[in-house]
Parts: C-alpha cells; sequence; structure tokens
C-alpha cells in the first residue's frame, strides 16, 4: 500500500555494539516504542473529532465552529477533561453532543483498546504488535490474557454507564418534567460522561441546579468513583469481592487511598465552604453534607460541579487543587499523578524516615524501578504544571490561584473551572490543549514516545554519595 506506516518495534534481540544495522526503509516510519503509538493514536481521534465538530451541521448557529474551538473541544472530550470554551448545552446541537459523546467513549476506553477489540472481531485474532500496544494503553502486566481483558473493558464500561443511565432516566423523567427523549438522553449523556469521568453537561451551570438530590448527584458520584477506582482493581473486586487477604498489593493501595481521599475531601470541602454565603452557606445541613460530598468527588478527574467554583474560597481552591493534581488510580478513566503515585512515595518517605533498608507495603516489598517511575512521573508532572503557571502569569492578567487551578485541571485532565477558560487568549488556549493530552496519555508514556531507544550501559561508575538535606 502507498504511503502505508509500518510500526517497527525493537527486537529483543538487538545489540547496542552492532556495527551495522540496515537501514530505515524508504517510505516507512519507525516507530520503536507502543507508547508513541498510543500517542499518535490519541492525537489522530483528535484530529478527526477537530474536522467532524468543525462542520456548520454540529452548532446551533448558521456556521461551524472555528478551529480553536472544535480543538479544544476535541481534545477535552477524547482527554475526558471537561475544560469548554464554548457552553456546550447551547452552542452544540444535537449532532454536535453526540459527536462529543462519541469522543468521550473514544477516549475513555482508550484508542488501542478500541483497536484492538476490533481486530479481535474481524480477524479473530491479535498479532504481538497490537497486543503490546494496547498493553500500554491498558496498564496490563501480561500479554497472555489481553484479549480477555480488553473484552471485559468494555463489557464493563457500557454494563456500568447503562446502570447508571437507567438511574437517572427516571429522575429526569418523572422530576424535572423531561419528555422521554430528553430524559433518555439526558442520562445517557450524563452517565457516559460521568464513568469516563469526563465532567462534560447539558446544562450552562454544570451540575448546579442538583446539588441537593441526591438521586441525581449519588449515581453520578458512583460512576465517577468505579471510573477512578481503575479496570484492574474492579475486575479484582468481581473475582475476589469475598477474598480480601487475597487481594494484589494494587488493590489494596487503591482502595485505602481513595477511601482517605474521599473522606478527608469531603471534610475538608465541607469545613472550608461551610459558611461560604456563594457555596454551601445557604444549604440546610442535609444539602451541604451532599454537596460537599459530591464536590470532593469530581477532583478525581471527572469535573463535574454542583456548586459555583469560581465563588469558592482561595482555601477550597487549594484544596481541590491537591485532590485534582493526585487524581484517581491508574488503568482508569481517572487523570492526575495518579493515588498509587502518591501511595509510594509517601511509603517511600515513610521507609525512609524509618531507616529502613527496603519500602514495605502490606507484607510485600517494592520493586526499586517502581519507586523511580513515581519519582519521575511526579517530578515531571510538577515540572509541567510550574511551567504552564508560570506562562499564565506572564501572558494574562489572573491571579496566581486561578492560573494555578486551571492549569492543574487541564493537567489532570479533570475540567473544573474558575470560569477563566473561555476568556483565555488563544496562546494559554493551546497551551491547555497541550497540556489535556499530555496529561492523558501521561507523562511516563509521553517521555518514553520520544525516545528513539533504550540505551543500555556496559558499565558501571564508582559509586559516591553527596550530602543531602
Amino acid at each position: 500500500m502507498v504511503g502505508r506506516v509500518s510500526l517497527l518495534f525493537r527486537r529483543s534481540t538487538d545489540r547496542p555494539d552492532r556495527p551495522h544495522r540496515s537501514p530505515r526503509p524508504v517510505g516507512r516510519l519507525r516507530l520503536r516504542h507502543p507508547a508513541q503509538v498510543v500517542g499518535i493514536g490519541f492525537a489522530l481521534a483528535i484530529l478527526v473529532g477537530t474536522l467532524a465538530l468543525m462542520l456548520p451541521a454540529t452548532t446551533t448557529g448558521p456556521e461551524g465552529a472555528g478551529l480553536l474551538q472544535a480543538a479544544f473541544t476535541a481534545t477535552s472530550a477524547v482527554c475526558v477533561t471537561g475544560l469548554v470554551v464554548v457552553d456546550t448545552p447551547t452552542y452544540w446541537n444535537g449532532l454536535g453532543q453526540g459527536i462529543i459523546l462519541t469522543l468521550i467513549q473514544v477516549g475513555g476506553l482508550g484508542i488501542m483498546t478500541l483497536a484492538s477489540l476490533l481486530g479481535i472481531l474481524v480477524s479473530r485474532r491479535m498479532g504481538l504488535r497490537t497486543r503490546m500496544t494496547a498493553a500500554v494503553e491498558t496498564k496490563s502486566l501480561g500479554l497472555g490474557d489481553l484479549r480477555s481483558v480488553i473484552k471485559n473493558v468494555v463489557r464493563m464500561s457500557l454494563l456500568i454507564e447503562a446502570v447508571v443511565a437507567l438511574l437517572l432516566i427516571p429522575r429526569f423523567l418523572l422530576a424535572y418534567d423531561a419528555s422521554w427523549p430528553k430524559a433518555v438522553w439526558l442520562g445517557v449523556f450524563h452517565a457516559v460522561s460521568a464513568f469516563n469521568n469526563a465532567g462534560f453537561a447539558l446544562y450552562s451551570d454544570s451540575l448546579i441546579g442538583f446539588a441537593s438530590d441526591p438521586w441525581i448527584c449519588l449515581p453520578i458520584a458512583a460512576a465517577v468513583i468505579m471510573g477512578g477506582l481503575g479496570f484492574p482493581v474492579l475486575f479484582e473486586l468481581r473475582r475476589r469481592f469475598r477474598t480480601p487477604r487475597r487481594w494484589s498489593m494494587h488493590t489494596r493501595i487503591v482502595l485505602w487511598a481513595s477511601a482517605v481521599f474521599l473522606v478527608g475531601g469531603s471534610l475538608f470541602i465541607t469545613a472550608v465552604e461551610w459558611a461560604n454565603p456563594a457555596t454551601l452557606g445557604p444549604m440546610d445541613t442535609r444539602g451541604k453534607l451532599l454537596a460537599g460530598f459530591f464536590n470532593a468527588v469530581m477532583p478525581r478527574t471527572a469535573g463535574f460541579n454542583s456548586i459555583d467554583t469560581a465563588a469558592m474560597t482561595p482555601s477550597g481552591w487549594l484544596g481541590t487543587d491537591i485532590l485534582m493534581f493526585i487524581g484517581g488510580a491508574s488503568a482508569g478513566t481517572a487523570g492526575g499523578i495518579k493515588i498509587t503515585t502518591f501511595a509510594v512515595l509517601f511509603f517511600v518517605l515513610y521507609a525512609e524516615i524509618r531507616g529502613e533498608s527496603a519500602v514495605n507495603i502490606f507484607g510485600r516489598r517494592l520493586p526499586t524501578g517502581v519507586q523511580r517511575q513515581a519519582l519521575t512521573v511526579v517530578l515531571l508532572s510538577v515540572a509541567a504544571v510550574t511551567v504552564s503557571t508560570l506562562a499564565f502569569m506572564l501572558s494574562t492578567d489572573f491571579s496566581l490561584d486561578r492560573s494555578l487551578f486551571e492549569v492543574i485541571s487541564a493537567f489532570s485532565t479533570t475540567g473544573l473551572s474558575t470560569g477563566i477558560t473561555a476568556d483565555l487568549p488563544e496562546p494559554n488556549q493551546v497551551l491547555l490543549i497541550f497540556l489535556m493530552f499530555i496529561g492523558r496519555i501521561g507523562p511516563i508514556t509521553a517521555a518514553s514516545a520520544l525516545a528513539l531507544r533504550r540505551r543500555d550501559r556496559l558499565y558501571e561508575l564508582p559509586e559516591e554519595r553527596p550530602v543531602i538535606g
């Protein structure tokens, strides 16, 4: 095929001291790491989504969206973020909203997961390259059962979304006088957006109108939590729910850390916003507790809000910044540095303070490679957030707390905003697009996709310790 792009991964038999290598074939692009394919897959999905949203038939006005508006919305949908520069329910018509919903579903499941599933359905077989690529996207530990894993990912996603939609539809129908077609559309759209941690809503004020309605808030919060736990945890809970002693270290870390952040975040948000007349102040006690819990769940990178985020106190913004930056669990629809990364560094710190030579978690020893990976993720993430916030401060008149909030929200693919997204200069909106993309595919994946090869040292240097602290 003319112009075919061939994906050639480096063979395990390659040696760095080989005197000769065969020349790269003309017209072929050599991609040496599956992470590169993941990045290209997401980029192509964003491109297709941008072109689709630029069609005049997707907007409520006579003309289609501009390039930046379409690209920002497509990136936000594919990267399951939820930041917008135009009002979703009023700017996009039914077709435009349908395209956004499709992009959310594609981004949530993962481009490579969908591609692998289609390959299974068509040819009933999967090549090694495809399995390696899908393993990067699904964070699978092994390739042997990847086919069943991908099938289960799709099945579980659709099942949870269907259950949440069935819970929401009657409420929209009976309590808010929505017609059957509208109630079904509202239920399906918000269920898919919630489980995929996207945060897109079909109301201009997100879910502020339902702040005191547990029949709307709790199913959406449950979908966000399940999507934020990650598929490996959901699979293991399904198999071994009654035997917690057999749970893996990863599942235990995710469940314990999720519980801590959900409870701690709920108490913090409720406490600091309790008397704020622009957020929780006018509500009764029951409404404050519900809204405090809901808005502590959403920084797991969902992006819905049932109180006015722009009116929160600076303390509330800072606490939300921390929750967004940490995010949810790996191999799910959440973003951030992941709670497993945070937990690993916490246990590394705990072991170092105690003077222990090894890091032990729940009766298991943590490999040093995992510790380095966690440190790399955090440092790359901090660098991205710091540089981007500095760029915001130099190019806009917005305060530090608003700029930091917007940057972390984009990088962690959360979608919460203090209301400045649409008012940002175009270069800053392009920067947010880049942050959403990098935040979705992950700092490690992005860095490894840029590396052409792995360089192995054939020698070790003498050891020497610098003075720390």
